[in-house]
């Protein structure tokens, strides 16, 4: 644009900074529609027509979300590609794209106990502030093995967060 201020023309500017004269046509005709801004970035491209439709998207998103595969507790991106007729590389790119994890699943569990809150600051408190010479432990049940029903209902699979649902 500097050399263009100076009254120099297309094929100049293009000689002198080793262009094609179509690119100065092209960085000038930004400059007048949109000014320094123009020049800042590129322009938009129109790129490739997506090969996977919307609807297939949508309908795998929802496929995700409202329901589990046959003899599996989660979708996973072979199982889904062999049920929607697409790579598996596709479905991770939608998955992904949409913030979804189905193999995540996070636990919770709300205590029926009336005096849980009092147990809770005792045991935390345990961990903050330890009695002088004494060893704190902490020993939890397996946490693989789920021998009752839950108590709740979990949430369902959504973007930027996994599947939840109670510990037992």
């Amino acid at each position: 644009m500097l050399l263009a201020s100076d009254g120099l023309q297309n094929k100049q500017i293009a000689a002198t900074l080793k262009v094609a004269p179509r690119m100065v046509t092209l960085w000038r005709g930004r400059f007048l529609e949109l000014g320094i801004e123009g020049l800042l970035r590129d322009a938009p491209r129109p790129g490739r027509i997506p090969s996977i439709s919307p609807e297939v998207t949508a309908s795998l998103i929802a496929k995700t979300i409202q329901s589990t595969p046959t003899n599996a507790t989660q979708w996973s991106t072979r199982t889904m590609a062999r049920e929607m007729s697409i790579s598996k590389a596709s479905v991770s790119r939608i998955w992904r794209a949409n913030g979804l994890k189905p193999h995540r699943v996070e636990s919770f569990k709300v205590s029926n106990d009336p005096p849980f809150a009092d147990k809770l600051e005792a045991i935390v408190g345990l961990y903050l502030n330890p009695p002088a010479h004494a060893l704190v432990l902490s020993v939890d049940k397996k946490s693989q093995i789920q021998a009752l029903d839950r108590t709740q209902p979990g949430l369902p699979l959504k973007k930027g967060r996994g599947q939840t649902m109670t510990q037992r």
